[in-house]
């Protein structure tokens, strides 16, 4: 070890003691708060409308409010500014991907999903289609990118808590990781969407709020010099001028400069094909509410993600990337260590504070998103592959005489679902514990853009999509986009991969988007060319028509 990681490693385990305390009565008081939403929400009636939309009810602002609050992960606030801090401008590339993946969603899903569908991605991918085939896989392809989605929250987790206990304790990453499951079963479980929802908007002003001040005091450190806080990031990197320059991070090889296309393509396109994304557009009354929805979002989300770049380069700047990386080597704890430098460092009051203050909103941001993300999977296994297994006759979107009965059946599946996808999340993010956050969300991205976009794309804007092609886009993406991820040496052939010790890595980039989006895509066209059923024209009209005009929507 060298003289500076020593160093960090006695500076974080003085501090463990003074953080913990504070920072263990914040989570608490946001646990209770929450806790509290939980059991209020739980006392409404749970239908299928209560509990997979919050009956419809939410204004454009409070979900756009819960959209930014979904999608403000623990990848952003954590895994963002770390990468930033580590590699500086090759770190910008998540930033302006996430962001500039909202125009996808504005101007070609948020209207049209909400007009086309109930619950689920499936619900409009199968509105023209065989409902048994369709359900089966979207449903499926809606549960593995939620997991993903999971493991990278629960990492962020584990994280956290190393962190404020001096970056040791395995076995207490372990606990907290174990401890974020059993919440966001409970959230799920009880409160469903409208609890989920409001947990998602205090979490929103939260985490506006902390960085917002964390913003300003860097800025106000360099006296509003955004030259010198560059400058001095970069001396801070040990990396001089090239901590500026693109390829720290995606440059000097072929595969590197390909991994930066790979990963752009999927942030961008990745966004439209989230599952817990899309599903809080079924949250509002109509269309109109959807698309203004989305503009409130994307304000909060733009305004957050050029903060974090404040965040990361301010990290470099005054905590130093060594210390970040000794902290935690893909750079997750950023942003606390930042916020304790800000207050005076390690042993001073307001650095104990505003550690504990940023150590309880990037919890609150964690709670939140899995909470989301688990809603919309276990809605996924209950109103797609449940319903499919259950109702194997319906076809063309005609809804089965029984389906009205079966609404609290979908209901009690979606809670036990909860449990399931929970404990795979959890074995999961175990394995994970030394991959950057944000990294692991690009590769949900990229699963995300592969398997749900291609389908989702063609069955909105293409009159000759069929059954067969709907089906074919989704496993043609999906299972290319995981066998590529296991084959990557993201998981085995490095010494920082989930498998340091074996390797039988065979794909040379780490995100396999470039790859898997047009394979889905292919496969999408292919399937449908190849059909033996022709699609149906009128089916094609009847939904251009709703998703158009809202005409017969839910």
């Amino acid at each position: 070890m060298s003289g500076t990681q020593a160093a960090a490693g006695r500076y974080l385990a003085d501090s463990a003691g003074e953080h913990q305390g504070l920072a263990v009565v914040l989570f608490t008081v946001f646990v209770s708060v929450t806790l509290a939403i939980t059991a209020w929400a739980g006392r409404r009636r749970s239908s299928s409308e209560e509990f997979f939309a919050g009956g419809r009810m939410f204004s454009p602002m409070e979900n756009g409010f819960a959209i930014a609050g979904d999608y403000m992960s623990a990848a952003s606030f954590l895994g963002i500014s770390g990468l930033i801090a580590l590699f500086g401008y090759d770190g910008l590339l998540y930033s302006v991907g996430f962001l500039v993946a909202w125009l996808v969603v504005l101007m070609l899903v948020a209207e049209l999903v909400r007009n086309c569908g109930r619950y689920t991605l499936a619900d409009v991918l199968s509105a023209r289609m065989r409902q048994r085939p369709v359900r089966v896989a979207a449903g499926t392809s809606s549960v593995v990118v939620s997991v993903l989605y999971l493991v990278a929250q629960m990492v962020g987790a584990g994280s956290l808590v190393g962190l404020l206990i001096g970056g040791q304790g395995t076995a207490a990453r372990t606990w907290a990781v174990i401890g974020v499951g059993a919440l966001m079963v409970f959230y799920v479980s009880f409160g469903g969407m409208r609890a989920t929802t409001w947990i998602q908007i205090v979490k929103t002003v939260l985490l506006i709020s902390g960085t917002v001040m964390l913003t300003v005091m860097v800025l106000v450190r360099f006296h509003g010099n955004v030259d010198g806080l560059l400058h001095a990031a970069a001396a801070g990197s040990g990396h001089g001028d090239a901590f500026l320059a693109p390829g720290l991070k995606y440059g000097g090889s072929w595969s590197s400069r390909l991994d930066f296309i790979s990963l752009g393509l999927a942030l961008v396109l990745g966004t439209a094909g989230l599952p817990h994304i899309l599903s809080r557009f079924y949250t509002v009354p109509t269309a109109r509410s959807a698309r203004r929805s989305v503009v409130w979002a994307i304000g909060l989300i733009g305004a957050f993600y050029l903060m974090t770049i404040v965040l990361g380069f301010g990290a470099a700047a005054v905590v130093g990337s060594d210390t970040v990386r000794s902290s935690n080597a893909a750079g997750n704890t950023a942003v606390p260590l930042l916020a304790e430098a800000l207050g005076g460092g390690s042993g001073s009051t307001w650095g104990t504070v505003l550690f504990a203050v940023v150590g309880a909103v990037a919890f609150a941001t964690i709670l939140a998103v899995v909470a989301g993300i688990t809603l919309a999977s276990s809605a996924s296994v209950a109103h797609d592959l449940y319903t499919a297994l259950r109702r194997p006759a319906a076809r063309h979107g005609r809804r089965d005489p029984a389906a009205d009965a079966m609404e609290q059946d979908e209901v009690r599946v979606a809670r036990f679902a909860a449990v399931g996808i929970g404990a795979v999340a959890i074995a999961l993010s175990l394995l994970a514990q030394d991959q950057n956050i944000a990294f692991l969300v690009g590769l949900a991205f990229a699963v995300a853009a592969s398997a749900n976009l291609p389908a989702l794309l063609y069955s909105l804007f293409w009159r000759r999509f069929t059954t067969r092609g709907s089906v074919w886009a989704i496993y043609g993406g999906l299972v290319p986009a995981l066998v590529l991820v296991v084959l990557s040496p993201v998981v085995s052939g490095r010494p920082d991969a989930l498998f340091p010790g074996v390797d039988f890595h065979l794909f040379p980039l780490e995100n396999p988007g470039l790859v898997s989006i047009p394979l889905g895509f292919l496969a999408g066209w292919i399937g449908t060319v190849l059909s033996p059923e022709p699609a149906d024209p009128g089916r094609y009209a009847e939904t251009e028509v709703r998703s158009l005009t809202g005409a017969g929507a839910v």
